[in-house]
């Protein structure tokens, strides 16, 4: 038989082409491995497990029909882990978790967590039971003291993270700086998920009386910078930051004197590569996610649930394998709301009875109010309800300085709007009454300042309203939050008398300001009784932090209210009211 060589050639030629390009079918190819997995975050949980309003003693509800507690956030968490398998998930949070509610309040101060034999905070009971992975500390952490916190801390069963909370003794992080995760593929290679945490700087002002010459708190965007190479080197797939840091770049402190940035969860994206997601917390806004580049133009996805357990942020990675190692391929947040489920049954079965001790303690009766007091207006008026908190840190102060060097100077206090909707009704005065008129846990300062220091002071609270022209009809909502400064922000300084005319500029507002009767004199000295935060640079008010400090204790201000109405058994206004202040546009009242 004669075979053609041309065609034997020409046949084996197209057949290698045929093999070649079966080989290189996309059909045929041996695909990728692949592993999709999902991190769930909340922040800022400032104690609320139940969708419960303490001060109103019913059930919490807002015109946006939203709901609050880690109760409804874990029927949320059993949710997706039945959609996406258990070990597919990741829980983590970024801090503020065990201040801002009476529940939160009472197992730190009423029934504190540090007694011998003390109870198990709820938050952690809530949290341990869920399963949490690993939280960020959040600066409210550190309201109650370091030893409240460690307790906190050793009643959790996941790491409490602070890569930036540094030991002054050791240069050493104080608390874990991250916590690695291996999650099994099925495929025969783990994915290693490393998750870092970062708190704001503002520790070392807010809690100054706590971390001073203990801890400090470098700047979010330097510690990450440090780890997360580090973390890249032990093998790190995939980099989450949970950051109890804000996006927006601000500070409500002076930050010239070398303090780190507030609100840096962005800078870091910015500035730090190897980077893929970013939990932020801090600054109670929601952002369902933010893209960033970082400085090799990769995307890092940031999001922001809503506090109080409102929402659940899901970052949802995509993974490959190339040449042996995963390769993150897409990251992609969305948000839940918990409104949208019931609270999960274990979670009131195991935390009711601790819910029930706090609603009876809020409910105890301290006293009798003559008239109805509330703070519907207390942002642009003088209102007696906030002259109520001026005047017990007026007489707590002036009682402690008695027999001191400065017990005959004029004592006078700084007080804040806080909410727009604490009411005292007449008749008999709760705890829960009081409690909602004072949401922080500030504790008292007496810092000595002179008349010019006031001035200033007022000045720079008066930048709160926006500058409104003389003549025409005014409207109240309109008039406050210039800048977007919030009401805490504002402050009252009563013993004064003045007026805030927001028809000028800000910075030349104050008018008329006298005490007893007479215009202060620049040089005049005067003792301001003032709120640790404030004390310390919260809010940035000019002179009070660099003030000669006279006095201060570790007593919340809330506390010395309802002390300070039950020893008096009444409320009436006669005893603590007065017009210190008044909005005016060119001397005419805006009211």
């Amino acid at each position: 038989m004669t075979v053609n060589r041309r065609t034997l050639l020409g046949a084996s030629a197209a057949a290698g082409a045929a093999a070649a390009v079966a080989a290189a079918s996309p059909a045929e190819a041996k695909p990728a491995k692949r592993y999709s997995f999902t991190v769930m975050g909340t922040t800022d949980l400032h104690g609320n497990v139940f969708n419960w309003d303490y001060f109103k003693d019913a059930a919490y509800s807002d015109t946006a029909g939203n709901t609050r507690g880690i109760a409804r956030i874990a029927t949320l968490v059993k949710r997706i882990r039945e959609e996406k398998g258990r070990k597919n998930t990741l829980l983590i949070d970024s801090g503020d978790t065990i201040q801002g509610t009476p529940l939160a309040y009472y197992y730190a101060r009423v029934d504190p967590i540090v007694a011998e034999a003390g109870p198990v905070h709820p938050m952690a009971q809530s949290m341990n039971e869920i399963g949490y992975d690993a939280a960020a500390l959040g600066n409210h952490e550190f309201n109650y003291g370091l030893d409240t916190l460690r307790k906190f801390e050793s009643q959790l069963e996941f790491p409490l993270l602070g890569a930036n909370t540094i030991d002054v003794a050791t240069r050493q992080p104080a608390f874990p700086p991250y916590h690695m995760v291996r999650m099994s593929t099925g495929c025969g290679k783990d994915v290693k998920v490393a998750i870092l945490g970062l708190c704001t700087p503002g520790v070392t002002i807010w809690d100054k009386a706590y971390v001073d010459g203990v801890l400090e708190f470098p700047s979010l965007e330097s510690e990450a910078a440090h780890w997360v190479p580090k973390l890249k080197e032990m093998g790190a797939d995939v980099v989450v930051i949970s950051a109890h840091s804000g996006t927006s770049g601000k500070s409500a402190y002076d930050t010239s004197t070398g303090l780190g940035v507030e609100n840096a969860s962005a800078l870091v994206a910015q500035q730090v590569s190897g980077i893929d997601a970013i939990l932020v917390g801090h600054a109670h806004v929601e952002i369902e996610e933010l893209r960033v580049a970082d400085p090799d133009g990769h995307e890092v996805v940031l999001s922001n649930p809503l506090c109080y357990g409102q929402r659940l942020t899901l970052f949802d990675f995509e993974l490959v394998l190339e040449r042996g190692k995963w390769k993150v391929e897409s990251v992609k947040a969305s948000i839940l709301n918990s409104n949208e489920v019931e609270e999960d049954q274990r979670i009131v079965e195991i935390l009711s009875a601790e819910h029930n001790e706090v609603v009876t303690y809020v409910n105890q009766v301290v006293g009798q109010a003559a008239i109805d007091l509330d703070t519907a207006e207390a942002r642009y008026r003088d209102e007696p309800i906030i002259d109520l908190i001026t005047k017990v840190q007026e007489d707590t102060v002036k009682a402690a300085l008695a027999g001191t060097a400065h017990a005959d100077l004029p004592v006078v206090a700084q007080a804040s709007p806080f909410s727009r909707t604490s009411v005292i009704p007449s008749g008999d005065v709760k705890i829960k009454d009081l409690s909602s008129l004072y949401i922080y846990d500030n504790t008292l300062v007496a810092k000595l300042m002179t008349g010019a220091q006031i001035r200033d002071y007022l000045e720079y609270s008066a930048q709160y309203f926006v500058q409104t022209a003389p003549g025409g009809a005014v409207d109240p909502a309109a008039i406050t939050n210039a800048g977007d400064r919030p009401d805490y922000n504002y402050d009252y300084v009563s013993g004064f008398t003045y007026e805030i005319d927001i028809a000028k500029a800000a910075g030349s507002r104050i008018a008329n300001l006298r005490y007893a009767g007479a215009d202060v004199d620049d040089a005049q000295q005067f003792v301001l009784a003032v709120n640790n935060y404030r004390a310390n640079g919260g809010g940035n008010f000019p002179h009070v932090a660099a003030a000669e400090e006279l006095w201060s204790e570790s007593i919340e201000i809330r506390t010395r209210i309802i002390e300070w109405v039950t020893a008096k058994g009444a409320l009436d206004p006669a005893e603590f009211a007065s017009v210190d202040w008044v909005l005016t546009r060119e001397g005419t009242p805006v009211f």
